[in-house]
């Protein structure tokens, strides 16, 4: 990644990282206006620094952002701004550092998620309902969604994971001189 798109890059995501942290935790929302926003930055962004080639690489970006966070939605308690956010930032670092970027949201959002439940002293309630969560995959059984397990704000602002990861991989991703 050149220096010029890395600083680009880091000058949306420090923004995004602080206002997201502040809606997902207050109010438990990522506002659409935000990912809308990140979402033409990216494109904006990769068209200036490749053109064609550029907007190829964020439209991928976003197009796999969005379907890898679909998918997690589907056996988590995700929500539908979590996965949006994901895609356009997906349209930000586009589909060379997708990725990458997806597993280190993932580990971030462990990370996050372990604090949590150790902070709020859920730790027996989140083992049980993980156990209740696998058990239902065994055969014969009915399958329980995660969503299902979940009580109140029990959850984990994941935005916040998405927003600090990505702001890591963009990091790592800097090539030295």
């Amino acid at each position: 990644m050149s220096s010029t798109l890395f600083i680009t890059n880091l000058a949306v995501l420090i923004p995004l990282t602080l206002l997201i942290t502040y809606y997902d935790v207050r109010y438990r929302r990522i506002p659409n206006a935000f990912v809308l926003c990140t979402l033409i930055s990216g494109l904006a962004t990769n068209v200036a620094y490749g053109g064609w080639q550029g907007l190829y690489a964020s439209a991928v970006g976003c197009v796999i952002g969005f379907a890898l966070m679909l998918t997690v939605r589907f056996f988590t308690a995700m929500g539908a701004g979590d996965v949006k956010l994901f895609g356009a930032i997906g349209a930000l670092v586009g589909m060379h550092l997708v990725l990458p970027t997806f597993l280190i949201i993932v580990i971030t959002g462990g990370v996050l998620a372990t604090c949590s439940m150790l902070f709020s002293e859920t730790v027996k309630q989140t083992m049980l309902s993980v156990w209740q969560l696998f058990a239902s995959l065994l055969p014969g059984r009915k399958l329980i969604r995660a969503r299902d397990l979940i009580a109140g704000r029990n959850t984990v602002p994941y935005g916040v994971a998405i927003t600090f990861g990505s702001l890591i991989s963009v990091a790592l991703s800097v090539k030295g001189p």
